[in-house]
C-alpha cells in the first residue's frame, strides 16, 4: 500500500476507512463482521481509520478502539467533534466552544482506549463560535500532547486559512467525487498553497458511483439514503444512474469495476488526497484496496470526465438542512 502525507504530521496509507457505516446511517452491522473488516483492512496496508463522536453517537468510536486496541502504534485514528445532542443522541445543532473541543477529546481518548487522536477534526464548523477561539483550544491540546494534528470538516477557504494561522491544519475533510466537484473551485487550490492534505469523504458518493444500488429498496431498513439525500430520490435517481454506468463502460473497458474507476480517479487528483471510503464488505473493502494500483492515462482521465463533467448528477448531495451547516 503506497503512503501519503497530510500536512507535515502525518503519513497515512493512500487510502482510509470511513467507519462511520458501520454503526450510523446506513443501517449498521455485526460487530463480528465490522472487526473482521478491520482486520483485514490492517493486513491490506491501511492504516488510517475515521470515526466521530457523531456516529452513533459515540459508539463507532469504541468500535475503533477495540478494533485497534492491538495495533495502536501502526495506525493512524482520526476522530472529530463539534455537534449537540438530545438525550436520544440526535444531533441539535454545532458547539466548536473551547469547553467543547476539551470535554470531546477526553469522551474520545476513553473510548478509543488511546492517551492520544492522531487527527482532531472539527466536524462543523460553528457560526457562533470564532474559528480562532475553537482552533486555538484544538492547540492546547496538541501541547498537552493529547493530540497529534489537527483537521476541519467542511469549512471554507477564508475559515481554513483563519484556522491556519492560529495552528497548523494538517488536513480537510469534505465530500469529493466524480459526482460532488465543488472542491475543485477554491478549496483545493487553497489546500495546494497551504500545504494541507485533503481528506475526502463519500470518494463513492454514498455508494452511488458503485454502480450496484439500482433503487432504494436495495438499501436496508434504516439505511438514511432512502429519505436524506436527493440524488437518490425518485426520480435523480434513475437519472443519475445513467451517468454511473457510463462510467461503468470505461471501467469494464479497463477491466475493473465502476466503483474503482471512480475511486482511482480521486486518487489520481494529487498525491495529497487520501480518501475514505466506507467498507462493511471484505470484497468491497478489497476491491477499494486494489483501486490504489490503478494507473489512468490522459485519455482516460478524460474519457471518464467527458461522461460524467462537472454539475452532471441531478438533486444536491445534502437535504436543506444538513447543506446550511456547511461552512461558506
Amino acid at each position: 500500500m503506497h503512503k501519503r502525507k497530510l500536512g507535515t504530521e502525518l503519513e497515512v496509507s493512500a487510502i482510509g476507512l470511513g467507519c462511520m457505516g458501520m454503526s450510523f446511517a446506513y443501517g449498521g452491522q455485526e460487530e463480528k463482521d465490522a472487526l473482521d473488516v478491520f482486520a483485514r483492512a490492517l493486513d491490506l496496508g491501511i492504516n488510517f481509520f475515521d470515526t466521530a463522536e457523531l456516529y452513533g453517537p459515540h459508539t463507532n468510536e469504541i468500535l475503533v478502539g477495540k478494533a485497534l486496541k492491538g495495533v495502536r502504534d501502526k495506525v493512524v485514528i482520526a476522530t472529530k467533534f463539534g455537534f449537540t445532542y438530545k438525550p436520544d443522541g440526535t444531533s441539535t445543532g454545532t458547539d466548536g466552544s473551547p469547553k467543547n473541543v476539551k470535554a470531546v477529546a477526553e469522551a474520545s481518548l476513553k473510548r478509543l482506549g488511546t492517551d492520544v487522536i492522531d487527527l482532531y477534526y472539527q466536524h462543523r464548523v460553528d457560526p457562533a463560535v470564532p474559528i480562532e477561539e475553537t482552533v486555538g483550544a484544538m492547540a492546547e491540546l496538541v501541547k498537552e500532547g493529547k493530540v497529534r494534528a489537527l483537521g476541519l470538516s467542511e469549512a471554507s477557504p477564508a475559515t481554513i486559512r483563519r484556522a491556519h494561522k492560529v495552528h497548523p491544519i494538517a488536513a480537510l475533510q469534505s465530500e469529493y467525487s466524480l459526482a460532488t466537484r465543488e472542491p475543485e473551485a477554491e478549496i483545493i487550490p487553497t489546500l495546494k498553497e497551504l500545504g494541507i492534505g485533503f481528506v475526502p469523504f463519500s470518494p463513492l458518493a454514498r455508494g452511488l458511483l458503485s454502480g450496484t444500488i439500482r433503487s432504494t429498496a436495495d438499501l436496508p431498513e434504516g439505511d438514511v439514503r432512502r429519505s436524506a439525500y436527493p440524488r437518490f430520490a425518485e426520480g435523480n435517481l434513475e437519472r443519475n444512474l445513467a451517468l454511473v454506468d457510463k462510467i461503468g463502460e470505461v471501467a469494464r473497458d479497463k477491466g475493473v469495476t465502476t466503483a474503482q474507476i471512480a475511486l482511482a480517479w480521486v486518487l489520481h487528483q494529487g498525491d495529497f488526497i487520501v480518501p475514505i471510503p466506507g467498507a462493511r464488505k471484505l470484497k468491497n473493502l478489497e476491491d477499494n484496496a486494489a483501486a490504489t494500483e490503478i494507473r489512468l492515462s490522459p485519455e482516460e482521465l478524460a474519457a471518464i470526465e467527458a461522461v460524467m463533467p462537472v454539475s452532471a448528477l441531478a438533486g444536491e448531495r445534502y437535504g436543506a438542512a444538513a447543506l446550511a451547516m456547511v461552512n461558506k
